[in-house]
């Protein structure tokens, strides 16, 4: 096996916090190990991966101080274009970021790639002054829980959550499978299976107040699974019932809605009058008023008719509102 692939392959077991045994190691690689030793120093002096031999257990695993103090950065072979593409896509991340909580886990990896561009400090002050990104009305978050939930989902481990559940206001103590979490609209969000409801459930992590990764598996469901009961609907919402919605859009905001992803089994066309007609399911229908109503008074509610009363509804009830200011 070429020292590459070995070297991949005992980082891969390291990241994912496993006991790397000396025997079985020289099995799997099918060196000897004054190679193996090679191989294992070069890791921890070149690549910079904090591992550490355990005469008692005759294996290598990472070191658990230099995870926990954030020193713990891959250290990669990469051209000075490649470093500053990265150093680019941290840049954009932490301005369409604003909650900032991938801010510790990005650090010491930016710090690498500086390193690496050989003293190349102007880098990251000359991505900040040529490219500008503005998240404006974007959401501020705190998200303490945030590395809670990537270590349970990563290392596919339960978790003891405290829920404050914003459709009722209740506080309410929870053990769940992580699945995934998922980025959506400037938030957080946790696909994980509620023991507690036997149920597949949504988790925004700004509700949580209060998070523990358990030593217990965590179920595993399957990505087909998981599309199926939280994918189909729109947006965040969630839903086994779902229908079909049709919008027509007039000629004029056409031209940009025809561009947009609204879900991603949407589908659309042009109408004889140059009117982009948009079909897409949703479960519930929320969110996808909210959105309707952003591009009112150049959007029609064509089917179903309870969807297209909501967003009356909603019209009127503002407009009372208006008057009611004046």
């Amino acid at each position: 096996m070429p020292q590459a692939d070995r070297l991949i392959k005992i980082q891969n077991r390291l990241n994912a916090g496993q006991l790397l045994r000396r025997q079985a190691l020289l099995d799997e690689l099918e060196v000897s190990f004054a190679t193996l030793k090679r191989d294992m120093a070069y890791v921890r002096d070149v690549l910079r991966v904090p591992v550490r031999f355990d005469s008692e257990r005759n294996g290598w695993h990472l070191d658990s101080s230099a995870i926990a103090d954030g020193t713990h950065a891959l250290d990669l072979k990469l051209r000075e274009d490649e470093i500053r593409a990265l150093l680019v896509m941290q840049h954009l991340l932490s301005r369409l970021e604003p909650g900032g909580v991938l801010a510790a886990q990005i650090g010491p990896l930016q710090r690498n790639l500086e390193r690496l561009l050989d003293k190349g400090l102007r880098a990251p002050a000359d991505v900040a002054r040529r490219i500008r990104v503005l998240a404006l009305g974007a959401r501020r978050l705190e998200l303490p829980h945030f590395r809670a939930a990537a270590q349970a989902v990563l290392r596919r481990r339960r978790m003891r959550i405290v829920y404050r559940a914003r459709s009722h206001g209740r506080v309410e103590e929870r053990e769940v499978s992580p699945q995934r979490l998922v980025h959506y609209r400037e938030n957080w969000h946790l696909d994980a299976w509620c023991h507690r409801s036997n149920g597949l459930r949504i988790f925004s992590l700004d509700a949580i107040e209060h998070a523990q990764v358990l030593d217990d598996a965590a179920i595993e469901m399957p990505d087909a699974d998981l599309d199926d009961q939280l994918a189909k609907g729109y947006g965040i919402f969630a839903g086994s019932q779902v229908q079909m919605a049709r919008l027509r859009f007039t000629p004029e905001r056409a031209r940009w809605v025809s561009a947009e992803r609204w879900h991603p089994d949407q589908r659309g066309r042009f109408d004889p009058q140059g009117c982009w007609v948009l079909e897409l399911p949703f479960s519930d229908m929320r969110e996808l008023v909210m959105d309707i109503l952003r591009h009112v008074p150049e959007v029609e509610v064509m089917w179903p008719e309870e969807l297209a009363d909501e967003v009356r509804r909603r019209l009127e009830e503002g407009l009372r509102r208006m008057r009611g200011a004046g």
